[in-house]
């Protein structure tokens, strides 16, 4: 099946908003297989967190619970892909270490976090935002915050649960 061509991507001066469409895009997986948004969303809504590093404390709890509620996102038809800047083989190592059945995306050259609008924290360290987008592509919730990583997964599940009731 011939796949569409990603729409180059545009960075954004803002966080993009409930309400406002998600870009499309394709990113290679710790597997380093590509993963397309679009073939995501098929299955369900799509939970889409960006972190700033692979094995950092914040980044590796905020991992960790996400693995931990994996089965709450499945049971509400939600996808989970977790996505920073760092490399495929960061990237697996990280995944095998910490057991992490989702996909961790590469985006080494920041386009797609520049897409999402998602900033840096004073200017240097890769923002901590999630996004629940629906099958439709549009984003139905965002959270951002850099220091309280586990409420990521509280937020984004309760908006996943609303999605399929």
């Amino acid at each position: 099946m011939l796949r569409p061509v990603d729409a180059p991507l545009t960075p954004r001066k803002k966080l993009l908003s409930v309400g406002e469409r998600a870009p499309e895009f394709t990113l290679a997986d710790q597997d380093g297989a590509d993963v397309s948004i679009a073939e995501l969303r098929e299955q369900g809504c799509v939970v889409v967190y960006f972190y700033p590093k692979d094995d950092t404390p914040g980044c590796t709890a905020q991992a960790c619970s996400f693995r931990d509620h994996f089965a709450d996102f499945q049971e509400a038809g939600a996808q989970v892909v977790g996505i920073s800047s760092d490399s495929v083989d960061s990237h697996r190592a990280f995944a095998a270490r910490h057991r992490l059945p989702f996909r961790i995306l590469a985006d080494t050259k920041g386009k797609v976090r520049g897409a999402f609008g998602v900033p840096k924290t004073l200017g240097l360290l890769d923002g901590r935002v999630t996004f629940v987008i629906d099958r439709e592509g549009i984003v139905r919730h965002t959270f951002s915050s850099q220091l309280r990583a586990r409420k990521h997964i509280v937020e984004a599940l309760t908006i996943v649960r609303t999605l399929v009731s």
